[in-house]
């Protein structure tokens, strides 16, 4: 048994039933190391220690911070770590001062009756579960903090993803008409790219190709990069804006002092035309389903409608399948042309042979 240093921090090193165990003491003061190593040797002595887990000792708050900004702050676009700080910050409030051991699924449970109590959405609820589960599963994997994840086992909430709003285009007339005109430039490039809110936000200047039409988007959920085209109502937005950009301002959308807009800023205007042309129910978020739905109206196939809205997979976009039921309509109407020439090649060979043309197969 013994102390030794490594780097500036002491470790303990000792034999337990045959077994070699190492384990960080986690201060780089001596005495107080030499204490936590005597407390754990009179442990052994009296058959009272055993294996510890180094999770063990810290609380959801050590697991959240250490998360946050190792793990979500790193791996994840920014977008993404603020949602994820957000979200924390209601995990917090239940167990930011519990041991992690001590974290139950059925007091994860509880905490699902008490955000249904406090008005959170059932999506919201399943986020806020998602960050939690996704944390304990990084201190297991990477950081060997535990063995066992408590929301492993924990019921999601059960979401409604039947129901979509998009806009009618008399709905999307009384809204641009109740915006400013700053929101009407958003809400039409919204409308017709399928942007989410932070990308149109974070849009610059520099990522606008004005001579291919295109737009790059840099930063996404996936890390991923992606060129998109633009149709004409799109580009003249911009081009608009462009010659309007006297102050030369690298943001597109920018806010009246020329920095970047906040989201609660763009929600707050947006709700309140919304309300202005009663177009009741309809989020921005809504703006992008109304992209997906006019696109699959107008017979796009659901492959390209996921290329363009950068979906991550096919099912995805299945929700909007169900507003392609016209668009197929001449699709299946390439069925009659098969009838068509089915009947005149039936009819020539029954000529050849004396028949008179069955003329009542025709006849529908």
């Amino acid at each position: 048994m013994g102390l030794y240093r490594r780097g500036s921090v002491w470790w303990m090193s000792f034999t337990y039933n045959c077994g070699q165990y190492r384990r960080s003491t986690e201060t780089e003061d001596k005495k107080l190391a030499t204490r936590i190593f005597d407390k754990m040797k009179g442990e052994i002595a009296e058959g009272k220690w055993f294996e510890r887990l180094p999770g063990e000792d810290y609380t959801f708050g050590d697991l959240t911070k250490k998360y946050l900004e190792e793990y979500s702050a790193v791996n994840k676009a920014k977008s993404s770590h603020k949602r994820d700080k957000s979200l924390a910050a209601h995990l917090l409030k239940s167990f930011k001062d519990k041991y992690l051991p001590d974290i139950t699924p059925a007091m994860v449970s509880d905490y699902k009756v008490q955000r249904r109590a406090e008005g959170a959405s059932p999506r919201t609820i399943n986020y806020e579960l998602t960050l939690m589960s996704h944390a304990f599963n990084i201190a297991i994997r990477e950081w060997e903090w535990l063995k066992d994840n408590p929301i492993k086992n924990v019921k999601k909430e059960r979401v409604n993803n039947n129901i979509e709003r998009w806009l009618t285009l008399k709905e999307e007339q009384r809204l641009l008409k109740a915006s400013a005109r700053w929101l009407q430039d958003i809400i039409i490039f919204a409308i017709h790219t399928g942007l989410r809110q932070s990308e149109i936000l974070d849009l610059k200047w520099s990522q606008v190709d004005m001579n291919r039409r295109t737009i790059t988007i840099l930063e996404q959920k996936n890390k991923g990069v992606d060129t998109l085209p633009l149709n004409e109502t799109a580009l003249r937005v911009l081009k608009e804006r462009h010659n309007n950009n006297l102050s030369h301002c690298d943001i597109v959308f920018p806010s009246n002092n020329g920095t970047r807009m906040s989201n609660r800023n763009l929600f707050r205007a947006f709700d309140i035309a919304a309300t202005r042309a009663k177009v009741n129910s309809f989020r921005f978020h809504d703006l992008r389903h109304t992209f997906a739905t006019r696109l699959v109206q107008g017979g796009v196939g659901i492959y390209e409608v996921q290329r363009l809205g950068r979906w991550r997979n096919v099912s995805m976009v299945m929700r909007y399948a169900h507003h392609h039921s016209e668009s197929l309509r001449s699709s299946i109407e390439v069925m009659d042309g098969y009838k068509a020439a089915f009947i005149t090649i039936l009819s020539q060979s029954q000529k050849n042979r004396g028949y008179k043309p069955l003329l009542r197969l025709v006849t529908p």
